[in-house]
């Protein structure tokens, strides 16, 4: 994980002494990144904790599978529980969104189970991929130019991060498969026992991307570069102009 490391070095993600706190949901991306930070525990100039965090949603999820491979592989583990399927029971309408409100349920989950364990830091396994969509959705959609950010500060004073960010999806489902991960995949969505909408925007921005870079190989690679390389006095923010 050559870049991870790069990221870290770039960002200042991971320091001296912290306490991590990795959303492991096991999915190909956060299964890979706890594999990369017990990597990065080894190689890393100093020293820093981290443990892996399942939220249980409360709909008798089975994570033997999960449970038996942190074991195996020395990785801290616990399961989170929490009354988040209840709940949506009573605030999801029928055909509505779904992806917004469990992100952000299961987000503060993951926060309170930070405060519990001790930890300083969240670590969620957002990619590349990930980033680039967000940006597109946010300027197609929302009329708003912003993007996920390697490190951020939440609202109640947790720094969160992404060591991933800057890696591509398919690096990441490459690697699971390589190392035989036992991913979980859409059946541990709670959204799947509700009779609601699919989201279409994501998907939207994933075929729209997919067939740019058959046209641009390299886009994904410029649009890394153009996430630090910002001329914020060229757009219509008169309170940015250089003048």
């Amino acid at each position: 994980m050559t870049q991870l490391g790069k990221t870290n070095a770039t960002f200042e993600l991971i320091q001296e002494g912290d306490k991590i706190l990795v959303g492991l949901s096991g999915g190909k991306d956060s299964l890979t990144l706890v594999h990369a930070l017990k990597q990065q525990q080894r190689r890393a100039p100093f020293s820093f904790e981290f443990i892996a965090v399942t939220v249980s949603y409360g709909m008798n999820e089975n994570f033997d599978e999960l449970i038996k491979h942190c074991k195996e592989h020395d990785i801290a583990h616990e399961i989170y529980d929490t009354n988040i399927y209840s709940v949506a029971k009573d605030k999801i309408r029928k055909n509505s969104s779904y992806c917004s409100f469990f992100s952000r349920m299961r987000r503060g989950s993951l926060y309170s189970a930070a405060e519990k364990f001790g930890c300083n830091k969240v670590a969620l396994g957002h990619h590349l991929d990930d980033a680039v969509e967000s940006f597109f959705m946010n300027m197609i959609y929302n009329g708003q130019m912003r993007s996920l950010a390697p490190k951020y500060r939440a609202g109640n004073g947790l720094i969160v991060i992404r060591p991933l960010i800057q890696m591509r999806e398919r690096q990441l489902a490459a690697a699971a498969l390589e190392n035989g991960m036992p991913t979980i995949g859409d059946e541990a969505c709670p959204s799947m026992r509700f009779d609601i909408k699919m989201p279409h925007a994501r998907e939207d921005m994933k075929n729209m991307l997919a067939d740019l870079e058959k046209r641009f190989p390299d886009i994904f690679v410029s649009v890394n570069a153009s996430f630090s390389n910002i001329s914020d006095d060229t757009f219509f923010d008169k309170d940015r102009f250089d003048v």
